[in-house]
């Protein structure tokens, strides 16, 4: 008889949804989310150069901070792949496609080399999963060179683009020559005509400067510091926005010069192609934390890093739009390939 009342179902139903409600809300992100992620073996944390060197030296600042502060639970071993412009590196972390076990941090020659031909590899390559720093590029000569300013430099570059020799490493078309090609190219230089030099380190381009074999010397900064601090070198300019602190304060911007030279390199980390969103997130925060960590903000402040760390969405972008620039300066350069 009840059950013939007008709305009599409805009441019923209406109880039995308000009953079930929280637990079919409850269940329904569970049906949906992925399983955390965390490594189960031995993490390779890959560098593209030989130990010793500042890329290598920064992955291995990386692996320190993860095990002190048990960020990374798993082992971990830097394992050097050096040649071929991080070729080698590069491909040894793709023949580990979708394995997450795999992780580098990369310098930007991962934007230029295939630009310039030195690679089939590019960022979109690879898994992208945070930028970590900037980097700047400082100009310096002898002291006892006539050039003592950017404007020195730029003016006689102007007159003739060859009657200079520029030290780069340790390639044509890198960010260590694009620094300086750029705000030479903004003064209206002849970018082409330059006479460029490259030598396998940035040590040996200040050896050959000191022994007057090279005029000009475009390098980063931790690579000059120490002959600039004894008063043998003489720093004109650098690529930052503003004045570095510390032992850099004097090096005037190429941009307070007049010079529009305002560029920096970044470093960012990847993993091999196919890694899982729960792969990519884990080492997402991994590498957050680091960012976060006082001891990597000594590793930069004591490099003239500025750190500034992008998530695996937001370096996408940052790469995508970096690349149209660099080809553009790279064509200008005459090294464009690809």
């Amino acid at each position: 008889m009840h059950l013939r009342q007008p709305g009599f179902r409805r009441r019923v139903m209406r109880s039995l949804w308000i009953v079930i409600a929280p637990f079919i809300a409850a269940a329904a992100p569970l049906a949906h989310a992925q399983p955390a992620w965390k490594p189960e073996r031995n993490v390779e944390i890959i560098s593209g150069t030989a130990a010793g060197g500042a890329v290598d030296k920064a992955n291995r600042t990386v692996q320190k901070i993860w095990q002190d502060r048990k960020i990374v639970e798993a082992t971990t071993a830097v394992v050097n792949k050096p040649g071929g412009g991080n070729t080698i590196a590069w491909n040894y972390i793709n023949s580990h496609a979708g394995d997450g076990h795999y992780v580098s941090i990369a310098p930007y020659t991962l934007l230029t080399n295939k630009i310039v031909g030195a690679s089939t590899l590019t960022w979109s390559d690879f898994t992208l999963i945070a930028l970590l720093f900037n980097e700047y590029m400082t100009v310096s000569v002898r002291t006892d060179s006539p050039i003592r300013t950017a404007r020195d430099l730029v003016e006689r570059l102007r007159k003739d683009p060859g009657s200079l020799s520029i030290a780069v490493a340790s390639t044509l078309g890198n960010h260590i020559h694009i620094g300086i090609a750029k705000a030479l190219k903004s003064a209206g230089v002849d970018i082409k005509k330059l006479k460029v030099v490259a030598f396998k380190s940035s040590g040996e381009s200040v050896t050959n400067l000191l022994g007057g074999h090279i005029d000009v010397v475009s390098s980063t900064t931790p690579n000059v510091l120490a002959q600039h601090q004894a008063g043998r070198i003489r720093l004109i300019a650098i690529t930052s926005l503003k004045r570095m602190p510390g032992a850099l304060a004097e090096v005037p911007t190429w941009k307070e010069q007049g010079v529009e030279g305002t560029f920096s390199a970044s470093q960012g980390a990847i993993g091999p192609r196919g890694i899982t969103p729960a792969m990519v997130s884990f080492w997402e925060n991994a590498f957050l934390r680091l960012s976060q960590s006082e001891e990597w903000r000594k590793e930069l402040a004591g490099n003239f890093w500025e750190g500034n760390f992008l998530g695996t969405r937001e370096v996408a972008r940052y790469y995508e739009a970096q690349a149209a620039e660099l080809r553009e300066i790279l064509t200008d350069l005459g090294l464009a390939k690809q």
